[in-house]
């Protein structure tokens, strides 16, 4: 899959850096996936900052046949971590951390020698935390990081490899960085989060939500899957067991952030501005991490990089959560800006972003 997206988000960048997108035919595509409920989302495309492309398709709530609208907020899933990413280079510009401290230095784990720049670019080697608490967390309750660390001291699952040694994508990385933001600066990580780029950006309908006030909130656009037996797609928190969003809940770091595509523009936005952290800071987290045998991989600091690109270079993450699929392109050669927020987990989510992308790309 993410040789795929590499190879769309090349198709996208062509576009853009042309300048000849054809908003009517990616309408057409998008319509036509929307009406066999094949792609249910919001889906917002800006060039320079300034909004070309904005449209809500399928269904908030599928039971009630609630509409979608683009104000609607969805679960980002691993979009987040880039957010948990962005607290980690605050607190180093602060002087609270820096990037090789290791991870011992704030955290007792069972594994030694890893850096905080390894948890960021998921060269760690950390085995994943949810196969540990899949097998042994009573599911009645709900999990922070306090329980993962605890497990992973308990159960002692092996690490999977040397840090520094090869790229392999980490959740339980951003756990233990978000862990040590807070250790760092003293402050809750969502508090910190919310209080230092949420509301300094305007972003009014982005948070870090309790799965109470995800609830609360009415246009909360709930996750889906597709159930074959029942020819329907039903609301992913209706399997709590295989659901690991709610087991999870209290989890920091890797995901859980929930906002809405405008709010996810004026972020991107930001990150061409000072206001959060200076470029040359921001520039490391679009730098691929140099691995121990000399080769790189294509992960900065919670970000997926393409580097050689005629148009300039391309920054991108997505996300996956039971019921959500979501994407955020930053076409930095161009500044042009891909968001698609999904909230049906269909199986033909690729093959409707990859005409998607041919579509943008002609």
């Amino acid at each position: 899959m993410r040789k795929l997206l590499q190879i769309l988000l090349l198709l996208i960048c062509t576009s853009a850096n042309a300048q000849q997108i054809n908003y009517l035919k990616i309408d057409s595509v998008i319509q036509s996936g929307a009406t066999t409920n094949r792609f249910n989302a919001v889906v917002l495309i800006a060039e320079k900052g300034k909004i070309k492309y904005e449209k809500a398709f399928g269904y908030r709530e599928f039971a009630q046949q609630v509409p979608l609208k683009k104000t609607d907020i969805f679960e980002l899933a691993s979009v987040s971590k880039q957010f948990t990413a962005m607290v980690i280079m605050m607190l180093k510009e602060k002087g609270l951390l820096q990037y090789d401290d290791l991870v011992e230095k704030y955290l007792s784990i069972p594994y030694q020698g890893i850096t905080i720049r390894n948890l960021l670019t998921h060269t760690s080697g950390l085995p994943d935390y949810q196969n540990i608490m899949d097998e042994h967390w009573d599911k009645s309750k709900v999990a922070g990081n306090e329980n993962i660390i605890a497990y992973l001291n308990q159960y002692k699952p092996p690490k999977m490899f040397e840090p520094g040694t090869k790229y392999t994508y980490s959740n339980t990385g951003y756990v233990l960085l978000a862990s040590i933001a807070e250790k760092a600066s003293r402050r809750d990580f969502i508090e910190f989060t919310t209080t230092e780029i949420f509301h300094k950006l305007g972003m009014k309908h982005t948070a870090i939500r309790t799965l109470q006030e995800k609830a609360a909130i009415k246009n909360f656009a709930s996750g889906h899957i597709y159930v074959k037996e029942k020819n329907a797609f039903i609301r992913a928190d209706s399997f709590p067991s295989s659901n690991y969003t709610i087991w999870l809940g209290n989890r920091k770091g890797p995901g859980r952030i929930s906002s809405t595509v405008e709010d996810l523009l004026k972020w991107d936005q930001a990150l061409y501005t000072d206001k959060l952290i200076s470029q040359q800071t921001l520039n490391e987290a679009f730098t691929p991490m140099i691995l121990k045998d000399g080769k790189t991989s294509s992960y900065g600091f919670g970000w997926e990089i393409i580097s050689n690109n005629p148009s300039g270079k391309i920054v991108w993450h997505n996300g996956d959560n039971p019921g959500y699929k979501t994407e955020i392109m930053r076409f930095l050669g161009t500044r042009a800006t891909l968001i698609i927020l999904c909230n049906n987990y269909s199986d033909q989510f690729e093959n409707i972003v990859k005409q998607f992308s041919v579509e943008i790309s002609k």
